[in-house]
């Protein structure tokens, strides 16, 4: 059983990527060629967001959102320590300094309730990780920048399809970065990523940040990268968003089954507060002695993985931006959390195999 089911994906998708692919071919155009702005079009269309900017990965959009908010060195930016060190990465790259703000514990998001007493006058922006494929609070996130005039970037890498009051990851803040690697909600058959904006300056920065810094070409306006995404990347999540809402319904009825058996069976699940949908970017629940669990589920053909072993002020390159007693929910979390089978592909016959072995593996405990 794959943990990601990206060969029955393709198989359903063939001659809708390969007609992408090939048109890409023809024409040419493997930079910032027209699928470029079709894909631009149609997620803000999706997000209802006022301007898309695709990027060449997840993390280089959340670099090229900082640059956009002018982080400067010794700038602050309140984010979680339970997620993808690229979180945290893209800040202290640009000299900045992540503050860790500890999570809830049944959720894994970043507790809105602990971030204001995290604000000092160095503060520029809160970043908090959309993880699991559900947002955080982002009212109160966005009530708490507002009160303190700092922007809010959402890392929404693992919820692209997910809502939060009704309203689209993505679409939710100051910007929204999110990610198109192939094992995410919406992924391209290498590395993509996008940036979300209904500020117009910002979007205007964000375009020319990935090119370069260039306002036309050869004229370069300020520091930037080399940030695009290709269009044959473009080429193959477009052909993917012609099944995209199913699977997101399928994303949803998984999830809810999952939650429901495992349920039955006295998993410890992750919650999902009623004002926001999941899209199960990593279906993920809570176990002790994971290690024993990994293996018993293995030696039945499960696959695993674990998302994440170890919270970022326990990693060396952050370990210096927080005692390591710090956020305790989130080290806690980081010796638990085991992640399950989940794709919009997975059959629910694949399912009760994946909830059999694990009751079994409970059982002989």
């Amino acid at each position: 059983m794959p943990f990601i089911d990206l060969k029955a994906q393709y198989a359903a998708l063939k001659d809708r990527i390969d007609a992408r692919m090939q048109a890409v071919l023809d024409h040419g155009q493997y930079i910032m060629g027209p699928e470029v702005k079709e894909l631009e079009e149609r997620l803000a269309g999706w997000t209802g967001a006022a301007h898309c900017i695709t990027v060449a990965s997840g993390t280089e959009a959340l670099l090229i959102a900082l640059m956009a908010l002018d982080l400067k060195p010794g700038d602050e930016v309140i984010t979680s320590p339970f997620t993808f060190a690229a979180t945290a990465e893209m800040i202290v790259l640009l000299g900045g300094r992540p503050v860790f703000v500890d999570i809830e514990p049944d959720t894994c998001n970043l507790d809105a309730t602990l971030v204001e007493a995290a604000v000092t006058p160095r503060t520029k922006a809160i970043m908090p990780v959309s993880l699991y494929g559900q947002t955080a609070d982002m009212d109160a996130l966005n009530a708490i920048a507002a009160r303190h005039g700092l922007a809010v970037i959402e890392d929404a890498a693992q919820s692209f399809g997910a809502t939060y009051r009704g309203a689209k990851s993505g679409n939710l803040s100051t910007l929204g970065c999110t990610s198109f690697f192939p094992s995410k909600p919406l992924g391209c058959y290498g590395d993509g990523g996008a940036v979300f904006t209904s500020d117009a300056a910002l979007a205007q920065a964000c375009r020319e940040i990935r090119v370069h810094g260039q306002s036309a070409r050869y004229s370069h306006t300020r520091l930037g990268v080399g940030g695009r995404m290709d269009t044959l990347q473009c080429a193959v999540v477009l052909a993917k968003l012609e099944r995209f809402e199913w699977e997101l319904q399928r994303r949803h009825a998984l999830g809810a089954r999952y939650q429901r058996l495992l349920g039955e069976i006295g998993v410890e699940r992750l919650a999902v507060r009623p004002e926001r949908t999941c899209v199960w970017g990593q279906y993920t629940v809570f176990v002790d002695d994971r290690p024993r669990v990994q293996a018993a589920l293995q030696a039945r053909g499960i696959p695993t993985a674990v998302h994440y072993p170890k919270p970022l002020h326990h990693q060396g390159a952050y370990a210096a931006y927080a005692p390591a007693d710090a956020c305790p929910h989130a080290v806690r979390a980081a010796q638990r959390v085991l992640s399950l089978p989940m794709s919009a592909d997975l059959t629910d016959a694949q399912q009760d195999r994946v909830v059999e072995a694990l009751a079994a593996c409970l059982r002989s405990a």
